[in-house]
């Protein structure tokens, strides 16, 4: 049976309250998800969150479900209140649920590369609506995860995962140095796709390979030359007006798509 909640002095408020903080998320291995849509998501993709909170008098037949799978599993399921769900998010209209989840095993020899044909690596990617969207379009093109490169925004955060519409808990993470990265990649078979104002082949040009793995670089700076150089195809999306670059996340979407219908239509 769920236990309800109403103080803001609650240790458990003040902890899952913390999980906002990259250093607590860290230190805790936790991170929070919102909302009903999302944590269904999760479960159908096999996670349940090892903390539910829901609103008092929140009623939903998928609601009543989590509860019962969270309970059977051992998790814990708290009834509070708007004012309480206020603080955990930090937004002014929180959603009515919100899950604490288990973060994700980053290692890259724990990806199974024969999952997918299709893999996304960004390289020091900073917005983590960026990063969200990143994982949306994995989702969308059957991609089997993204790879995370350098030092970029944590995809636990609270607006990255906001930004996932679920999809974080569909795709595959990693994290690694670019050094890491290369090692691993050439270890088995693969085409880096790069994507590069200065690239000479328009991106509709080439006829990509199985397995892809498309390489979106630095919101501001691209890829670094020497990250160009790496990539087995480069290639460049035309900019027929005057913004001289298209959004990362636009980008990879763009990228993704021409990969994957090349595969379709053969």
């Amino acid at each position: 049976m769920p236990r309800a909640i109403t103080a803001f002095s609650n240790p458990l408020v003040k902890q899952v309250r913390g999980l906002r903080d990259k250093k607590n998320r860290r230190r805790e291995r936790l991170f929070m998800a919102e909302g009903l849509r999302i944590l269904t998501e999760a479960r159908e993709a096999g996670t349940l969150p090892r903390i539910l909170f829901f609103g008092a008098g929140a009623r939903h037949p998928l609601l009543d479900t989590l509860i019962e799978e969270i309970e059977a599993a051992g998790g814990e399921t708290i009834e509070t209140n708007s004012d309480i769900l206020h603080k955990l998010s930090g937004k002014d209209n929180p959603q009515v649920v919100l899950g604490v989840y288990d973060e994700f095993a980053s290692d890259l020899d724990l990806l199974d590369r024969s999952k997918a044909d299709l893999w996304i690596v960004a390289q020091a990617l900073r917005d983590p609506g960026n990063l969200g969207t990143i994982l949306r379009t994995g989702d969308a093109v059957g991609a089997g995860g993204l790879i995370l490169v350098d030092e970029c925004v944590d995809p636990f955060s609270v607006e990255a995962v906001r930004a996932s519409m679920g999809a974080l808990f569909t795709q595959a993470i990693a994290a690694a140095d670019w050094a890491s990265f290369i090692a691993w990649l050439r270890a088995d078979e693969g085409e880096l796709i790069g994507t590069s104002l200065k690239a000479d082949q328009d991106y509709q040009q080439p006829r990509y390979r199985r397995p892809a793995f498309i390489l979106v670089g630095n919101e501001a700076q691209g890829l670094p030359p020497g990250y160009e150089a790496e990539c087995d195809t480069l290639v460049k999306i035309p900019m027929l007006g005057k913004a001289d670059s298209l959004n990362a996340a636009v980008a990879t979407a763009v990228m993704a798509y021409e990969v994957v219908n090349q595969w379709r239509h053969g």
